[in-house]
């Protein structure tokens, strides 16, 4: 049964929260507020925060500077995941990608099926990763924000979270470059 091992230490992670949106302020920024309470409650540390427009160039030029920022753990992004023009945060992330966490975009449509019924396929949530950084993409509204948070990323950015984790894997996100 899957489920958190009180046998294993917490491991508290660097996590910087980025919000898409041509609309949102520090003040409006609702979803962003919601990750941002999450992530702390959990034991975690918002290493950064930023606002950038729905523009491919603004979203992947903050993700590249976060990428390499070896003290960032993982990047959380709200807003842009839809299907209309502006809509660009997806292209964003996977012009990033070493590698894209196909499992993630499944799960999340599953709990929010269970939510907002058929309406979750307007969403392109994504998750990758990137130069060893956990990139997850999440819909703007603060219930997508929630429900990415609460029933997929509380555990799997917890150590003690078992059979597996994202956190245990960190070490071994860039094995590939000490081969030669």
């Amino acid at each position: 049964m899957p489920g958190i091992d009180e046998t294993r230490e917490f491991i508290a992670l660097n996590i910087a929260v980025l919000t898409v949106s041509d609309s949102r302020t520090p003040e409006t920024d609702t979803s962003g507020d919601v990750l941002v309470e999450r992530i702390e409650k959990a034991g975690h540390k918002v290493a950064a925060r930023r606002i950038v427009p729905d523009d491919t160039v603004h979203i992947r030029g903050q993700l590249m500077s976060w990428i390499a920022d070896e003290s960032i753990d993982a990047v959380i992004s709200t807003g842009g995941t839809g299907l209309t023009g502006r809509d660009v945060t997806p292209e964003a992330f996977k012009s990033v990608y070493d590698k894209e966490i196909d499992g993630f975009s499944a799960l999340f449509h599953r709990v929010s099926y269970e939510k907002i019924g058929t309406s979750t396929v307007q969403s392109r949530a994504t998750a990758g990763v990137a130069n060893g950084t956990f990139l997850f993409a999440l819909p703007g509204s603060p219930g997508a924000c929630k429900d990415g948070w609460d029933e997929i990323l509380v555990h799997q950015l917890d150590h003690r979270y078992r059979p597996c984790n994202f956190v245990e894997i960190m070490p071994r996100l860039e094995e590939h470059k000490q081969r030669k």
